[in-house]
């Protein structure tokens, strides 16, 4: 491991594991040429960060072969592997963890998440008789996964719902995946509502989207490694950060190895920084639309 300071790492909830607290997103893999992207998987493991995001859907599959590739000659040992599926149904989502299975060339998922929990049904179809829930119940006892849990962008009602009705069907997730950044503070915010509850059970809390896919950059209000330290600054599993590049990923890793907890000083100020540009999801755009909603754009997936 490079560097005078290593990544640090955070328990996964209750799971008991350990994973480093900046993980790499896997759609930026599918942006940039595969050796770039095997070298950019390979020396953030070298640097000491852990775990890693992918999904089924990712470039039609493009960023969980490149993952694969990665994984070899030794670097599998050094991951901790999440990926996500789409299909709602049981028979759907079991192909699908099959094939991240083989594209990923691992034996078994470290975390595999029900992607996409956007829309207000998507909990009842889910857990339906013979809905996705089933697969991956399935997949955890077959030790084809080890944790299961969902992610979704789009408000946290639908994430509240979805952990209504896992109760009500006696399921515990082991992780959950929502947007944690300075502007989510402010407006239809998971931290406030969906945070507390994963929590309170013990359920682990995988931040994305710390820069908003940029967009809050945008505003002129705070800095990349500002969003970062805010996003690790909540009581977070992981801030998971896209890399399309190397300097991205060593502004990443260096944002985790120098992150220190900041002051409810420091948390007021970027919060009053941010207030007035954050009002309506301005530089929230997966909230308020659906250009990030790609199981809207490819409703086959859901099947």
């Amino acid at each position: 491991m490079n560097g005078e300071q290593s990544v640090p790492y955070r328990p996964l909830g209750r799971t008991g594991q350990q994973v480093s607290l900046v993980g790499l997103g896997g759609a930026h893999l599918g942006r940039v040429g595969e050796q770039e992207a095997i070298r950019i998987i390979r020396t953030a493991l070298d640097e000491g960060l852990s775990f890693l995001d992918n999904s089924w859907d990712y470039y039609e599959g493009v960023s969980e072969l490149r993952a694969g590739k990665a994984l070899q000659d030794g670097y599998r040992d050094r991951a901790f592997v999440m990926t996500k599926v789409d299909s709602r149904s049981r028979e759907g989502a079991a192909r699908q963890i099959d094939e991240s299975l083989r594209r990923l060339r691992v034996d078994r998922i470290d975390l595999l998440q029900l992607h996409e929990v956007i829309r207000p049904e998507d909990p009842d179809w889910a857990f339906a008789p013979g809905g996705a829930i089933e697969a991956l119940l399935a997949a955890r006892e077959s030790a084809k996964v080890r944790y299961i849990g969902f992610t979704g962008h789009k408000d946290p009602s639908i994430h509240q719902k979805m952990l209504e009705v896992a109760a009500a069907h006696g399921v515990a997730f082991d992780a959950v995946q929502m947007p944690l950044n300075v502007m989510d503070a402010h407006w239809r915010s998971f931290a406030q509502r969906v945070l507390p509850v994963l929590l309170e059970r013990g359920i682990a809390v995988l931040g994305m989207k710390p820069l908003a896919g940029g967009h809050i950059l945008e505003s002129g209000t705070v800095s990349a490694v500002e969003c970062l330290h805010y996003a690790m600054n909540l009581p977070v599993s992981v801030v998971i950060t896209g890399c399309d590049s190397m300097a991205i990923l060593r502004q990443a890793l260096e944002a985790a190895r120098a992150f220190r907890p900041l002051s409810p000083e420091q948390v007021a100020e970027l919060l009053a920084r941010t207030a007035a540009v954050a009002a309506n999801g301005r530089y929230e755009p997966y909230k308020t639309g659906q250009g990030y909603d790609s199981t809207t754009h490819h409703p086959e997936w859901l099947r």
